[in-house]
């Protein structure tokens, strides 16, 4: 039998110590818990000291005797005597961070032996849970214990909320266009948001045809192209066939003519020049089917932890599978966006996910989307921090187009001028500034979306 991973020694040394000088304990406040110690009377005698210091009072080997006078555990080590022979054994008050570390690690090691024993117990016995289902939950308490001590919950400070808040403050001075978030790359919209904000759930809506994809495509391209590390899922295309779109996007070649190859050499040299930035992008798709929550949370773990990440992209929630199948769609719907909503607090990056809207949209005279119009809205609008619909009336003003000969014409006309090549995107939640209409430039040939009024895509329009 192999002895679990331990450090008796580095225990007694930091118990010992903190016994002789209390303000250290401060060191190991913020990381070391009870819990970590191998020894349970360890554990049990730095719970008494904390709860000591925490009072303001003195933690030494007299105010600790009443409490463990006559504890059966203590005096299988040898009683409270056990006490002083801890404080006069303590060498230096220097290291005792060096010993809170050790003495964590190994219980983070302990920790990863049970998931391991866990893991081979429930593929032996458990099944009626498929082996995938059993994957995903030995991912999440492996990445649980990948990220120990860095997402740790527990109340904070307000002063350390203050300094936190402070630095975002000076970041985004610092920063091209004050943003505090992650830029999308479109003027006017981050004017608006100051970003897409660590741990927001974005919601991106509209309907069939309106751009969302495209949209989203070019917010992800613009955010790899300054860095950010990107999770894309894509559920509904492919991945070449987002890489084609972007290929579209970045060379100003249409998507239809690369799709046809219908490229001369100046294409075809546009072509390789696009493709040899794009590489440098961190841009990381997965174009995997019917995802469940589940699994997506536990890839944007694995991304998290093997590239670092920025910003997710999921494409789109009504697609995602649910963690446990239930009969009623809205209950559905509302774990996968409270799983979105908590994967973005958890990783501290913005999701932004897109979403289909009801076809209740088409049934009225003004068919600019609003929060009723999200399809189960209830759940979607309560767990974003914001939802922003896009709506280009160009594109059911082309539908309404009446013959040339009628008298409807010039006046049908004059409108599609005013708005072609606009789309609008209207913010119709934001929890941390107003809402609003902001509007872009939109070519549909190359499904991109610009700043409006950019010379360099109007050249191109």
């Amino acid at each position: 039998m192999r002895s679990p991973p331990n450090n008796i020694e580095a225990e007694q040394a930091l118990l010992g110590a903190i016994l002789v000088q209390n303000d250290v304990a401060a060191q190991v406040g913020g990381f070391l818990t009870p819990e970590h110690f191998f020894e349970p009377i360890h554990g049990r005698v730095f719970e008494a000291i904390t709860r000591l210091i925490d009072r303001g009072q003195v933690a030494n080997p007299t105010t600790l005797r009443a409490l463990f006078e006559r504890d059966e555990a203590m005096a299988v080590v040898g009683g409270v005597d056990y006490l002083k022979r801890l404080a006069s054994g303590a060498v230096t008050v220097i290291s005792v961070e060096d010993y809170g570390r050790l003495i964590q690690e190994a219980a983070v090691r302990r920790q990863l032996i049970q998931v391991g024993e866990t893991m081979v117990n429930s593929a032996y016995a458990d099944t009626a849970r498929a082996a995938v289902v059993q994957i995903e939950d030995a991912e999440q308490r492996l990445y649980g214990l990948a990220e120990k001590g860095r997402y740790e919950g527990g109340e904070q400070p307000f002063t350390t909320i203050l300094a936190k808040a402070v630095e975002n403050i000076e970041a985004a001075k610092r920063r091209d266009g004050h943003l505090t978030g992650v830029g999308t790359g479109l003027r006017d919209l981050d004017n608006r948001l100051g970003g897409l904000h660590p741990s927001d759930l974005v919601i991106l809506a509209g309907r069939p045809s309106m751009g969302k994809t495209a949209l989203a495509t070019n917010i992800a391209v613009n955010a790899a192209r300054d860095g950010v590390v990107v999770a894309f899922f894509s559920l509904e295309m492919s991945g070449e066939q987002l890489g084609a779109r972007i290929l579209a996007e970045e060379t100003g070649i249409a998507s239809e003519r690369l799709r046809r190859g219908q490229i001369g050499e100046d294409d075809f040299l546009r072509l390789v020049q696009a493709n040899q930035r794009i590489e440098r992008y961190q841009l990381l798709i997965d174009d995997t089917p019917a995802l469940s929550i589940a699994t997506l949370r536990a890839r944007a773990r694995r991304t998290k932890r093997r590239h670092g990440l920025g910003l997710v992209v999921v494409d789109y929630l009504q697609l995602l599978r649910p963690a446990t199948s239930r009969d009623n769609r809205v209950i559905e719907i509302s774990d996968i966006t409270q799983g979105l909503k908590a994967l973005a607090k958890e990783l501290d990056v913005p999701v932004l996910a897109l979403s289909q809207l009801s076809r209740q949209v088409e049934q009225r005279d003004d068919k600019r989307p609003q929060l009723s119009d999200l399809r189960e809205s209830g759940a979607i609008e309560q767990d974003a921090d914001l939802v922003m619909f896009i709506f280009r009336e160009e594109y059911y003003l082309e539908r309404r187009r009446p013959n040339e000969t009628d008298s409807e014409f010039d006046d049908w006309r004059l409108k599609m001028e005013q708005v072609q090549g606009i789309a609008e995107v209207i913010i119709g939640k934001h929890r941390h500034g107003p809402t609003g209409t902001v509007r872009l430039l939109f070519d549909g040939k190359l499904t991109k979306f610009a700043n409006l009024a950019a010379p360099e895509f109007v050249e191109g329009f």
